[in-house]
């Protein structure tokens, strides 16, 4: 039952009616969904067919079943392990077309025999769920907040960040990580950027100047990718070493070291792209291991939530929504101060943690013998996060 702590005032029937309201509002808002979900991670975007057939009707008829199979490929990438990603990859047409709740055209261009287009697909979650349940394949639904990417370049003549000579600035530029449970974004390098943060600062992991440029893109943090080619001589081939360094997001800093050998007459640009697509696939699968969903384990906490007003409740409910290890929770006690929720979800608390704050929201262990266990409060005075940089 909801206890509601409102108290009315004798002689303000105004003020007593908009209290009645208030409670009523926060009544109707209580119980929670029985399976939360992110609605981006099951839609793939930007999915481009081009068909010729007979006929324009039949071209676009094609193009429409090569669509849902290329989406279906997309979002498989996203949600499982590399090395998982494949094993679907048998699927009749029909049985793909049950999986996809609707879709439509961004795009399309038409001649007598010949169909182009682009296609967003909207999948059905619970049964993507089900098909990789019953594959035995674990998977994903948690979305990180996005890093934006520094990318040095080490160089006899010093270190580079902006220059237009940064050939590994313009690797990572033709990387693209929109279908990406962890999505990075590729940095402009405009003016604002130039005076922003320089080599220097990025090179020594400034966290204010580096938390500074990336609430301008909107992002968590940063990734400082430093590159130092080591060239081909002696008949040795050319070796790429990268250091790869999270700053920023909450999470503490976080460094990868790899170094990548160049195949025969493989270009330095080549090899440089190839070297920041594995970067990328390792910062992916990293992530995914942290936040797999693991529906064998199942728990449950009480916390506490404090509100300063009905818009707290709203904005805290509409967040538990989206949260993927979240099964379901129940409002236990309410008054105009305070909430105490009862959450049930899948997998350890740390894992639970790490989700919410992907939504901007902290839980944290309370030392106290009372109903609530934990403190769960929004994050950023409740704000859903800091405008992106157009």
């Amino acid at each position: 039952m909801i206890r509601l702590a409102l108290r009315m005032p004798e002689r303000r029937p105004l003020v007593r009616v908009i209290c009645v309201m208030a409670a009523l509002v926060l009544l109707a808002l209580a119980s929670g969904p029985g399976l939360a979900e992110s609605p981006d991670a099951f839609v793939v975007r930007d999915v481009e067919v081009d068909r010729t057939a007979t006929t324009a009707a039949q071209a676009r008829e094609q193009a429409v079943a090569e669509g849902e199979r290329l989406a279906l490929r997309r979002l498989l990438q996203r949600l499982t392990p590399r090395d998982q990603s494949a094993r679907l990859a048998g699927l009749g047409e029909n049985r793909i077309a049950e999986l996809i709740d609707n879709f439509e055209v961004q795009s399309e261009r038409t001649s007598a025999v010949r169909y182009i287009g682009a296609f967003t697909f909207r999948f059905k979650p619970n049964e993507i769920r089900g098909l990789l349940r019953d594959a035995g394949i674990p998977f994903a639904e948690t979305a990180a907040r996005p890093l934006v990417v520094l990318p040095l370049l080490q160089e006899e003549g010093g270190l580079l960040l902006w220059e237009d000579t940064n050939a590994w600035r313009v690797a990572w530029s033709r990387l693209s990580t929109g279908d990406s449970l962890a999505p990075l974004i590729a940095a402009l390098g405009d003016l604002a950027d130039i005076t922003e943060i320089t080599a220097a600062q990025a090179d020594a992991g400034d966290e204010a100047r580096i938390a500074a440029f990336a609430g301008r893109y909107g992002a968590a943090g940063a990734i400082v990718a430093k590159a130092q080619l080591e060239p081909a001589e002696d008949g040795r081939a050319a070796v790429l070493h990268v250091s790869a360094m999270r700053v920023g997001g909450g999470e503490g800093e976080q460094t990868v070291v790899e170094s990548f050998t160049a195949a025969p007459d493989e270009a330095p640009a080549a090899l440089m792209v190839r070297a920041a697509a594995a970067i990328v696939a390792g910062i992916e699968d990293r992530w995914k291991s942290e936040v797999v969903l693991q529906f064998d384990r199942e728990a449950r906490l009480v916390a506490s939530v404090e509100l300063k007003d009905i818009g707290d409740w709203i904005a805290v409910r509409q967040r538990l929504a989206v949260v993927a290890e979240i099964r379901r929770y129940a409002l236990l006690t309410l008054t105009r101060t305070e909430a105490i929720v009862e959450l049930h979800f899948i997998g350890e608390a740390s894992q639970l943690r790490l989700a919410l704050a992907q939504r901007d929201l902290s839980l944290a262990p309370l030392e106290t013998t009372g109903e609530a266990n934990w403190r769960l409060a929004l994050g950023r005075a409740g704000a859903a996060g800091v405008p992106a940089r157009p």
